[in-house]
């Protein structure tokens, strides 16, 4: 049996796992908490909490193993955690207010907390079924939320942050319209898990389209701190075929995230020739 870091099984390696071995080799969400004693928390609650990996597990497994899509499970939510709070945290280095802060009188440090929550529970919905998983999400997160912020904050604080959290969730849908900074941040960090890992499930299970072609050919993803805005996200190709995830993926969820004029996105390939990804490809 072939075991990937995201949970699933490789194709055609014998017979599918169990959820025992998918347990076994769970990972641990890691995020720079610095002096956040509140995000520290809640990340050591979260990595305590076998409910809410299971529900990562089923939704890769509907998100791989049903439908040949990349990973929307563990790794997925780990990687857009830590670009939400990176994110996040050059938004405010560069002047910007989170929402939580300005509507409601709280501290950055509880915008950092409505990210990570929003980052690690925005896909859950998925477990039950792929289409129109951003409303599913919302009730699942719910009973996850009052579990998490209970013991974080005193009501009515961890009303203020699950409404600021599910905001977030359902603002991430196709066409969704952020209202705050913080559903903003996790909208974009959402398509910013863009580099070539992952083509890499859909590739092995003999999937080739313009999604899985044009993800192989993103090297790597920088968040960075930009030279006239707050935040540059700079792309580093091995092929120009990368460019179809800026200029169509990242593009539309950039667009009513409200980070539009606080970021800007720079596409680059790297060396001199480009990468061949495919040798041919057939209808």
């Amino acid at each position: 049996m072939v075991m990937d870091v995201d949970g699933s099984s490789e194709a055609g390696a014998g017979s599918p796992l169990t959820l025992a071995e998918r347990l076994e080799h769970r990972r641990q969400v890691r995020v720079p908490a610095r002096q956040n004693t509140k995000l520290t928390a809640l990340i050591e609650a979260v990595n305590q909490d076998e409910d809410l990996y299971a529900l990562w597990v089923a939704a890769n497994v509907n998100a791989v193993d049903r439908l040949g899509m990349s990973d929307h499970g563990p790794v997925h939510v780990h990687i857009v955690a830590n670009s939400s709070l990176r994110l996040l945290r050059l938004l405010i280095d560069g002047g910007v207010t989170p929402n939580i802060v300005s509507n409601y009188g709280l501290e950055p440090e509880d915008a950092e907390v409505v990210v990570t929550l929003a980052a690690l529970l925005h896909d859950i919905g998925i477990s039950i079924h792929r289409d129109g998983h951003e409303e599913f999400s919302l009730f699942m997160a719910e009973s996850k939320l009052r579990d998490f912020l209970s013991d974080l904050y005193p009501t009515p604080i961890d009303t203020i942050v699950r409404s600021e959290v599910l905001h977030s969730i359902i603002a991430h849908r196709s066409g969704g319209r952020a209202l705050t900074l913080e559903a903003g941040v996790l909208r974009v960090a959402d398509a910013l898990d863009m580099a070539k890992g992952r083509s890499r499930i859909p590739f092995r299970a003999g999937s080739m389209s313009i999604h899985s072609v044009s993800a192989a050919a993103i090297e790597e993803v920088h968040i960075e701190r930009g030279d006239t805005t707050a935040v540059r996200i700079r792309v580093e190709m091995t092929n120009s075929a990368g460019v179809f995830q800026v200029d169509q993926l990242l593009r539309r969820k950039l667009a009513g995230s409200g980070l539009e004029p606080h970021l800007e996105v720079q596409a680059e390939i790297e060396g001199e020739t480009e990468k061949r990804i495919v040798g041919t490809f057939q209808l």
